[in-house]
């Protein structure tokens, strides 16, 4: 399915048709997943993470986040 790229705002967006909204139960927010192939939307489970807890997570893990400080800004979004 092919879908047009649209201007919203300063942004852009696509537009899904609403079969696809109400058939995957598509709310105010999805979830953007960056795959080899391209992005996937996936319904958002609400469970996203604060800033505290996103830091307690990367300090408990086991990846080396070294790199992290060499990033550039557009690396970010």
């Amino acid at each position: 399915m092919d879908a047009k790229v649209i201007q919203v705002g300063n942004s852009k967006g696509i537009r899904l048709p609403r079969r696809l909204l109400l058939k995957y139960g598509f709310g105010d927010k999805v979830t953007l997943r960056e795959t080899e192939d391209g992005v996937l939307i996936e319904k958002s489970d609400g469970k996203q993470l604060s800033w505290k807890e996103t830091y307690q997570a990367m300090a408990e893990s086991d990846e080396d986040w070294t790199d992290w400080a060499e990033l550039d800004a557009e690396d970010m979004g």
